[in-house]
């Protein structure tokens, strides 16, 4: 069943260290949100595969935003 990963914080997506495809390993960084000048990673909760990425680098997300999407 696929995981969405979300934003936990609203802010910017300052980089996504991530591509469609690529095989994560459980708490790896996947997006680094910027939010009042701090950097802030959200972290892979299990191990998968990346499916779908739906944020952009520059985007600004509001809390709860599905950023990608992981596969088992």
């Amino acid at each position: 069943m696929p995981t969405d990963i979300r934003a936990h914080i609203t802010g910017t997506v300052w980089k996504i260290e991530i591509g469609v495809g690529d095989s994560v390993a459980e708490g790896q960084t996947l997006v680094i949100l910027e939010s009042m000048k701090m950097e802030m990673p959200v972290e892979a909760p299990s191990a998968g595969t990346v499916s779908a990425i739906h944020a952009k680098e520059g985007a600004a997300v509001e809390e709860g935003a599905v950023l990608l999407t992981l596969e088992p």
